[in-house]
């Protein structure tokens, strides 16, 4: 692994033996000073952009010549025609992009050869994160797309109303990515007498569709976060696609939900936000299960792990 830097008056970094943190930091400063591979789980759950204009074009699209591309993916191809052609379909999604494709970049530098990325965004975005991470990762390391449908929403009379997130799961290695089925909390058969008592008694794995409530506003989990995310459908992800011990990452934290799941299930955790009201929640949630600290680049000293 890369040597990272070590603690100090800029706060702590991470270690392989160290405790789990919350940092408060800007990620794009934060995540350069981790080493590459260090995480199983890498759960992204970053802003998503709805405040976008919405400018359609007409535009041609034009295949560049091989190797003129600003990225190679699967098969060796190009992707700067389709970043263009993307660019151009409105005023903002450029810098949309150029603030999230570098983290993801970092993202695939994480993750350990059996690491999976989960991305979650909704319908704005995720169709162009689809053609980003199949640059970034290769075709191949598509795992899946999960649609998590929830009861709350739009209510809308002249289209069909949004009620459903979704998360791209990409793996590093196709070959070796840690998944984990038996782990996973099952869900009843819809027609449980078709199938044997023990099966209809320990339950179908879940298939690409997650029928899962939102935070209640009354509820236990409640940290008053606005895009808090519950903990069943993150226990889910941790359980499937990392083991006990191993650490996972969250670089868009929020109300540290994968901290807080991660330590349920045994997992040590890095959770790094720059939102001063996200890292008082997190204090409150997380402090009796991780280093809390600020993080400061013009202070940091590097140095050995």
């Amino acid at each position: 692994m890369a040597a990272g830097g070590e603690g100090g008056p800029a706060g702590p970094l991470w270690s392989p033996s160290g405790s789990s943190l919350v940092v408060e930091a800007d990620n794009a400063g934060y995540l350069p000073t981790l080493p590459d591979g260090a995480f199983t789980l890498i759960y992204v759950d970053p802003p998503f952009n709805t405040g976008r204009s919405q400018r359609r074009q007409q535009t041609s699209m034009v295949r560049s010549a091989d190797g003129e591309g600003d990225r190679v993916g699967f098969k060796g191809r190009s992707y700067r025609t389709i970043r263009g052609m993307l660019a151009s379909y409105d005023d903002a999604f450029e810098d949309y992009w150029s603030f999230l494709e570098p983290r993801l970049a970092e993202a695939w530098r994480l993750l350990a050869e059996d690491g999976t990325l989960y991305l979650h965004l909704d319908y704005r975005e995720v169709h162009y994160a689809k053609v980003l991470l199949d640059a970034l990762f290769g075709r191949e390391c598509f795992l899946n797309e999960i649609i998590w449908a929830y009861d709350y929403g739009a209510r809308a009379r002249r289209r069909w109303p949004t009620k459903h997130d979704n998360i791209l799961v990409y793996v590093k290695n196709p070959a070796k990515y840690h998944f984990d089925s038996a782990a996973v909390d099952r869900e009843p058969y819809m027609a449980p007498g078709l199938v044997t008592p023990e099966k209809a008694a320990r339950g179908k794995l879940p298939t690409d569709v997650w029928w899962h409530t939102i935070v209640s506003p009354t509820g236990r989990e409640k940290t008053g976060y606005p895009t808090q995310k519950p903990e069943g459908l993150l226990r889910r992800i941790v359980a499937a696609s990392s083991r006990e011990g191993d650490w996972v990452l969250d670089f868009f934290a929020g109300s540290g939900t994968l901290g807080a799941v991660a330590a349920g299930l045994g997992r040590r955790f890095v959770c790094v936000d720059q939102n001063p009201q996200a890292i008082e929640i997190m204090r409150r949630r997380l402090g009796g299960h991780a280093t809390v600290a600020a993080f400061e680049p013009a202070l940091q000293q590097a140095g050995p792990v």
